[in-house]
């Protein structure tokens, strides 16, 4: 019979192809040798790796943690639009898009009726974020002007999981006080509104989207374990500082917002994406990676200190791209830390997976000398 995680797992294999194609659309976008140089891979890119990628990897987690069969129409539509995205009718990738986001806001209600709180809240507003997305798309709003949507959708969903994830370490280190998600909470909703107002009045609404990030950064990072279990070791200890780096680059993406104003190509636009999506979201990620799948496929996957090597490929890779090439206006720059970018990402998908592997192959060897006899050769063999 196959394991639900089996089923799972395959659920992953669109958002697979979305990462793999959006990097690849990186590539043609940087100007370098791409394995597939496709316009439409370039085109598609940012969806790809914001509702394509990163949508269905969050939409499985929830279905996974709802348990409800219906929950996993979100992943299976997400993944379905971004296959129809590289290959098919893009009417038809905009409508599947769309409908995935749209689970995703129902699977929110659900968990909400079973047990409301503002982190909820916050990660159900970024699912409303990602409706928004995906309607802008689907009546040909550009993508530069439809960003801060893109934007809002992870951005909230990754803090609200950090308040999630967070609550326990920080109530035994005895940290922020019972208002202090509900301001987290107005800080986001404050996001949502700021993202809308950027659409009619940009000149007002990009400057207040910065605003409002800084205050989500400040506000959520308040009430982050990672403050504490950076002081610790092995998995922990490696989450924490990739958490923490994700909000220094959240950080920097709010300040260029809110002196810069709107940034809808060139050096800014480059800086301001790429400090979200690559600085902050990827980073996340990798934190998270090895909590969330085991959690989602039903497989483990160990922390090793090798994770630590695409981690600091990227945020060094990152550094260049933004303080050399955009702020120097250093093309060459740009285009070798891109690819360094693209690189720091395969190297932690390759990191993870043959952790997993190992582990996997592993398993089987510890239940059979679980269920052996205990006599002194199993003992000493073991």
């Amino acid at each position: 019979m196959e394991k639900p995680g089996s089923r799972r797992a395959l659920l992953l294999l669109p958002g697979g192809l979305a990462l793999l194609a959006g990097l690849d659309g990186a590539l043609v976008l940087l100007g370098v040798h791409a394995p597939v140089p496709a316009e439409r891979l370039a085109d598609a890119h940012g969806l790809l790796m914001v509702l394509g990628f990163a949508g269905t990897v969050v939409a499985l987690e929830r279905a996974a943690a709802l348990r409800a069969p219906w929950g996993y129409a979100s992943p299976a539509l997400l993944g379905a639009g971004a296959v129809l995205a590289v290959g098919g009718p893009l009417g038809a990738a905009r409508v599947a898009f769309l409908g995935g986001a749209v689970v995703l806001v129902v699977l929110y209600r659900a968990f909400w009726r079973r047990q409301p709180s503002p982190a909820l809240a916050v990660q159900a507003a970024g699912a409303v974020v990602a409706v928004g997305a995906a309607a802008l798309w689907a009546v040909d709003v550009p993508v530069p002007v439809l960003a801060p949507w893109l934007v809002g959708f992870l951005v909230l969903t990754v803090l609200g999981e950090r308040m999630e994830l967070g609550s326990a370490v920080r109530l035994s280190a005895g940290g922020a006080g019972r208002a202090a998600p509900w301001v987290a909470l107005g800080c986001s909703l404050a996001l949502v509104c700021a993202a809308a107002v950027a659409l009619v009045a940009p000149a007002v609404g990009y400057r207040a989207l910065g605003l409002a990030l800084v205050a989500c950064v400040v506000a959520v990072a308040r009430l982050d374990g990672a403050r504490y279990t950076v002081r610790g070791r092995g998995l922990p200890r490696y989450v924490a500082v990739a958490v923490l780096a994700g909000y220094a680059w959240l950080a920097v993406a709010a300040a260029t917002w809110t002196v810069a104003g709107p940034q809808w190509s060139g050096r800014g636009y480059d800086a301001v994406l790429h400090a979200v999506f690559l600085g902050f979201v990827m980073s996340m990620i990798m934190a998270h990676a090895p909590v969330i799948l085991p959690a989602v496929v039903r497989r483990p996957l160990p922390y090793t200190p090798w994770m630590y090597a695409p981690l600091a490929l990227l945020h060094a890779t990152l550094l260049v791209r933004l303080l050399v090439g955009d702020a120097w206006d250093v093309p060459a720059a740009v285009a070798a830390a891109g690819v360094g970018n693209v690189v720091a990402t395969l190297a932690f998908v390759v990191v993870a997976g043959t952790s997993a592997l190992r582990a996997g192959r592993r398993a089987p060897v510890r239940a059979a000398r679980a269920r052996a006899p205990h006599t002194e050769e199993t003992v000493v063999g073991a």
